[in-house]
């Protein structure tokens, strides 16, 4: 299903284009200086981090559009509150973020009385809104101020609010610095080593800063496992042109990394 989903959430994800860190840093300093085009060049530019992101939980039995919507507040907060003096890239800093909403998500999900598509909605806009009044008020807000906000009744917002929530043992916060808070469940091992998939999601993302005959030589060589003669008779150069190419693409790859 998921290599023939092109349209998720009413976005055609087949033309998405890549923000490339330099310009990832370039945007974020004029979000900072009050560029109101910045940050939605930023959304835009970091949907295909989140859409490799959600493959991990395609079966869990959710939706795709819900998970993309989900991974995009968790994209959100990650550019809302990323450092640019962070001596981390963005994307390193970003991952994490949107794992961990969509994990909330699942959490909040797994309730045994199914909750209504719309009042999901309800519940994910309000959540929205009270990120956004965080942010301008520095302090929780209260549902009055959420409800107005939305424009919506008090009672419809705590009814949205509270059909999302299920406090079960293994979601039971365990640290909270403020920010996001860390459950049992994140502290239980899982079958896919977290950081060799980081490292896989971060690989992938530096591939595009190569022209397409080094991705063409290094997708040979260590993806489909072919030695630089079959690669050079593949693509019609010689193995002396293969092992210089070779060495110039991985070295821009670590020198991304």
């Amino acid at each position: 299903m998921w290599a023939n989903k092109v349209e998720i959430s009413g976005i055609n994800t087949s033309k998405l284009t890549v923000l490339k860190e330099k310009e990832r840093i370039e945007y974020l300093k004029k979000m900072h200086e009050g560029d109101p085009t910045a940050r939605e060049k930023l959304i835009s530019g970091n949907l295909k981090l989140v859409l490799s992101v959600i493959q991990r939980f395609t079966n869990r039995g959710e939706s795709l559009d819900d998970l993309f919507q989900v991974g995009c507040i968790g994209l959100i907060k990650a550019i809302d509150n990323f450092d640019i003096n962070f001596n981390v890239r963005f994307s390193t800093y970003c991952v994490p973020m949107i794992i961990g909403e969509i994990r909330r998500f699942l959490r909040d999900n797994s309730n045994s009385v199914r909750v209504s598509r719309s009042l999901k909605d309800t519940a994910y806009r309000a959540m929205q809104a009270k990120e956004k009044l965080i942010r301008e008020l520095n302090r929780e807000p209260s549902i009055e101020e959420i409800s107005k906000e939305l424009q919506m009744e008090k009672a419809d917002v705590v009814i949205a609010l509270e059909a999302i929530v299920d406090p079960v043992s293994l979601y039971e916060p365990v640290y909270s610095d403020g920010g996001d808070t860390i459950y049992v469940m994140d502290q239980l091992g899982d079958k896919n080593d977290e950081t060799d998939w980081l490292g896989e999601i971060l690989l992938k993302e530096a591939l595009t800063s190569l022209n397409d005959r080094e991705k063409t030589i290094l997708t040979l060589r260590f993806f489909q496992g072919k030695t630089q003669v079959e690669v050079a008779q593949e693509i019609g150069i010689s193995q002396a042109q293969v092992s210089r190419l070779e060495k110039g693409a991985l070295d821009r790859i670590k020198d991304h990394l």
